[in-house]
């Protein structure tokens, strides 16, 4: 049982940044994979980043690899998504998900969600 809780979204110019933080409920944060995804009206939720369970690998979307970075801190049972270089496209709302095993990048592989942050990225 794993609750999820994101925070940092707002509004932002192009080329800007923000950071997004998850803070997950309970003392077994560390034995799960995390991710990001993001999801705007009318689309299907897509991924954007994933980190393992004790953060030694991290994969990331093609059309934010080199911008964003997602990070973890498990003593603060928190993970982050860094978001470089923002760009209008980039707006969307921002969910994290949490899954026990190895990442993927498949919504349906996720156990856990939290409610959501919207990012707006302002041209």
């Amino acid at each position: 049982q794993v609750q999820l809780v994101e925070s940092g979204g707002g509004l932002v110019q192009a080329g800007g940044s923000l950071r997004l933080s998850c803070a997950a409920s309970g003392r077994t944060f560390g034995a799960y994979a995390m991710a990001w995804f993001r999801q705007v009206p009318g689309k299907e939720r897509e991924f954007v980043a994933a980190i393992s369970w004790n953060g030694g690998s991290t994969y990331y979307q093609d059309s934010v690899k080199g911008r964003f970075t997602i990070s973890r801190d498990n003593a603060k049972n928190t993970v982050y998504l860094l978001m470089n270089s923002l760009k209008p496209e980039d707006t969307a709302v921002y969910y994290c998900a949490a899954k026990t095993g190895g990442y993927r990048i498949r919504v349906r592989d996720y156990d856990y969600w939290g409610q959501g942050t919207q990012v707006t990225v302002s041209s």
